[in-house]
């Protein structure tokens, strides 16, 4: 029995010790994250009347802007056309341009599925940019699916979001 106890009681003490350890002081610890007026860190406090960013725009290339489409779909939707025209238009004026279409899609569904949709996004954009008239060699695709999501989040503005076209100008 005393052996036990010349077991038991060194091990409690241990336990006893590393919880003891676990409570340290509050005052401490935000001290501790202060910073100090002369620490070299900028604290530079934003202005109350800031405006919002607004929603983000995907990773397409500047003047031209992503279209966005319908869960499970690939259609390019009503609301998305004025996009699509615009970007046509940029590059009827800028024909040397070459542009890679992404596809992308949110989460939801099979690593394969959102591939195949991410494909047929882009095959859908390029073709509607083709009816536009600019040239098939100036354009390529590519599906990302899922795989480059940029907003995470798991309710239906994030979805939304990662569910888009993307057009980059390539070098």
């Amino acid at each position: 029995m005393v052996r036990k106890l010349g077991v038991v009681v060194p091990a409690l003490l241990c336990v006893s010790v590393l919880a003891l350890a676990g409570c340290g002081s509050k005052k401490a610890t935000d001290a501790a994250m202060q910073t100090e007026g002369g620490s070299g860190v900028a604290q530079v406090a934003e202005p109350l009347d800031s405006k919002p960013m607004g929603v983000l725009e995907g990773r397409t290339s500047a003047p031209m802007k992503p279209v966005y489409f319908d869960f499970d779909r690939s259609g390019i939707r009503k609301d998305q056309v004025s996009r699509m025209e615009s970007n046509a238009d940029y590059l009827k004026e800028n024909p040397s341009i070459r542009i890679r279409i992404e596809g992308n899609t949110d989460p939801r569904g099979t690593n394969e599925y959102n591939m195949a949709l991410g494909e047929r996004r882009a095959l859908t954009a390029k073709k509607d940019l083709l009816k536009r008239g600019i040239s098939e060699a100036n354009m390529t695709t590519v599906s990302y699916g899922e795989e480059r999501i940029l907003v995470h989040g798991s309710d239906e503005l994030s979805w939304q979001q990662n569910r888009r076209d993307d057009f980059v100008i390539v070098e």
